[in-house]
């Protein structure tokens, strides 16, 4: 056995320092929290096992909601670019989302340094195997070296390492991503302290060597310029110095796939762990999509300069051997040789319905989740929760109160809510579509939304709040000036020499400019963008980008924008009713039972919340409100109603 010995007392320990335990760690130490991160290997801080990519559709938005908070994810991406684009350019600004290839080895170095040069920040390499806990409470963690650290808070966030398990055909054994060891011994750990655990599954496609593959037979996606960066705070967007490319799969292809499906862990019933629906494998594509005659490969780089090419779309457990038959029969990846096969991994992961909306443990004081750990899938999920725990574990152990974000604030507080009010069932992909208020809920306006949130957090100074709050107010005065200013349609416009604003805007937007127009009017024209109107506008002052596409974003969506800022309002209102800590849900009357058991069980904290769960009809709700008030009304309203 092992001999304990005492290294040491900290306010936070975190354990992982994957995405979410390095936005944890970042946010524990930057509060004035004493803070220690661990990881079973130094080497794998920030890794990516999968693509090396930040962002992509509703992703992008967290990533920015991340910087705005003031975590470090997007200012990493930004720093070790070597690709960007905006995925949904043609469509609204809802659902534009900024994508980064990044060069793997570079973010995970630049992450490492940011870990090990935060003051209040220890950084370990060491597996955490047990918790220790002290009245209801966590009061230690403990190493496989015997290192005991005494500790106030712990933030779980051991993505998929936690009992993780690796599968490739008939090939099996406990590991955790990229060949690294597994955590094993801390689930049990888990276990005995009451944690619903239960098995998730994932996987990674193949890697090849670069110098193997034929990108000629392939279509080329370049990189794109005039885009925002993914940090508020990064001056200009990171140069483009690498392609990528796509090819498709085939009918030989997939008959190689379903020849040997008897050969799949995954069809065969050695995996047990529910796998992402919404990134399936390619066997599972084959099989689910059966008429679908071809699948796209992303291929794309994992460093800049490197040798090793990612192939996003072939994600697969089957025999090493059956996946270069099946890789052989893609266009342009003919002769592919492998540096690395595709694999599934399996893993532990607790129950989101045991957490609240801070990502506290309900039950087991001063533990929190975060990442796959709470059922996530993706690098911009975990960040996203690492930041929240982080800060709240460093202001439960300074005596402060939690902060939380609501779904009506951002894709944050969308993603908490529906973890802890709703569970997964499978590993959690934000998507726009879970947002009620995707309108509002912008990448390109998150820092209006949320900069604010993370002062009150204590990461982001004031200095960038006014910062914001000088960028908006600029916007209303450019607003105002469009809403003055008239363009008749015979004034001359130098674009070409001699047109006129008629003839200039008719082209544009392919409508007829026969009446005098105010400018707002003429931007809110399709076709018509706030840059090409410059011409029309020659007394137009000189903005940052960022505040010019903030103008047009407000002219052109102005009535779909107030409409669902007034739904957001609406929604707001029954967030802001908290719920007494006090209520014996299992006796108030008026509820079904069910409703009263998912009540007690899960104790929500808003009005908006309960209305959520599972098993709470609006009838329950309007019950439950008419409780409140009642409450309330005869003096025994113990809410914090704001």
């Amino acid at each position: 056995m092992t001999r304990r010995y005492e290294a040491g007392s900290f306010d936070v320990a975190v354990i992982g320092a994957g995405h979410a335990g390095i936005e944890a760690a970042l946010a524990s130490a930057r509060l004035g929290a004493k803070t220690v991160v661990f990881s079973i290997s130094l080497d794998a801080v920030g890794n990516m096992p999968c693509n090396p990519s930040i962002g992509g559709t509703a992703k992008g938005c967290l990533v920015r909601e991340i910087d705005a908070l003031g975590g470090e994810m997007a200012r990493a991406a930004d720093a070790t670019c070597i690709q960007f684009r905006l995925l949904g350019r043609g469509k609204g600004p809802a659902v534009r989302s900024p994508r980064a290839q990044a060069d793997r080895t570079a973010y995970r170095s630049y992450m490492k340094r940011a870990l090990e040069r935060e003051p209040n920040l220890s950084v370990k390499q060491a597996e955490v195997v047990s918790l220790e806990t002290e009245d209801g409470r966590v009061s230690a963690v403990v190493t496989a070296l015997g290192a005991v650290y005494r500790v106030k808070c712990v933030v779980c966030a051991t993505g998929t390492f936690l009992g993780g398990k690796i599968f490739v055909g008939e090939y099996s054994r406990e590991s955790g991503p990229d060949g690294m060891f597994p955590a094993s011994e801390l689930t049990k750990s888990l276990v005995s302290l009451g944690l619903g655990l239960r098995r998730f599954k994932t996987g990674t496609p193949p890697r090849v060597l670069a110098s193997s593959v034929d990108t000629g037979r392939m279509e080329v996606q370049e990189g794109e310029r005039d885009l925002a960066p993914f940090s508020f705070s990064t001056p200009e967007l990171p140069e483009n110095r690498a392609l990528c490319y796509l090819t498709y799969t085939n009918e030989r292809t997939h008959e190689v796939i379903r020849s040997h499906l008897d050969r799949s862990p995954l069809y065969g019933g050695d995996i047990v762990g529910v796998g992402p629906r919404y990134c399936p494998s390619i066997e599972d594509k084959v099989v689910r999509f059966a008429s679908r005659t071809r699948h796209p490969v992303f291929v794309e780089p994992t460093e800049l300069g490197g040798g090793e090419l990612y192939l996003q779309g072939l994600s697969s457990s089957l025999p090493e051997e059956v996946q270069l038959e099946f890789v052989h029969t893609i266009p342009g990846l003919e002769h592919a040789e492998f540096t690395r096969p595709a694999y599934a991994i399996e893993y532990d992961c607790a129950d989101p319905l045991e957490f609240d909306s801070s990502l506290a443990h309900r039950k087991l004081g001063g533990l929190y989740g975060a990442g796959q750990f709470l059922g996530t899938s993706g690098y911009e999920e975990a960040a996203a929760l690492g930041l929240i725990a982080g800060a709240n574990a460093a202001r439960r152990a300074l005596a402060l109160e939690p902060v939380t974000v609501d779904r009506t604030q951002g894709y944050v507080g969308v993603m908490i809510d529906d973890l802890v009010t709703k569970g997964a069932a499978e590993p959690y992909r934000m998507m726009t579509s879970r947002s009620e208020h995707r309108l509002v809920l912008r990448q390109d306006n998150a820092d209006l939304r949320l900069t604010a949130v993370g002062h009150r957090l204590g990461l982001v100074p004031e200095e960038r709040v006014r910062a914001v709050e000088e960028k908006y107010a600029l916007v209303r005065l450019e607003l105002r000036r469009l809403e003055r200013i008239t363009v008749v349609p015979s004034r001359t416009v130098d674009v070409p020499r001699g047109t006129s604003a008629a003839e200039y805007i008719e082209k544009l937007s392919g409508n007829p400019f026969e009446h005098p127009s105010k400018l707002i009017d003429l931007l809110r024209r399709p076709g018509v963008s706030y840059t090409a109107l410059a011409p029309c506008d020659p007394e137009r002052p000189p903005l940052p980008a960022a505040v010019c596409e903030q103008v047009e974003i407000a002219a052109k969506y102005e009535g779909y924008i107030a409409r669902a800022d007034a739904e957001r309002a609406a929604a707001q209102r029954s967030e802001d009713v908290l719920l007494p800590e006090d209520i014996d849900y299992l006796s108030l009357e008026g509820l079904r039972i069910e409703a009263r058991q998912k009540l007690a069980a899960h104790r929500p904290r808003t009005l908006g919340q309960a209305g959520r769960l599972e098993g709470v009809n609006p009838a329950d709700a309007a019950a439950l409100m008419l409780y409140l008030e009642q409450r309330r009304r005869y003096g025994h309203d113990k809410s914090r109603n704001s």
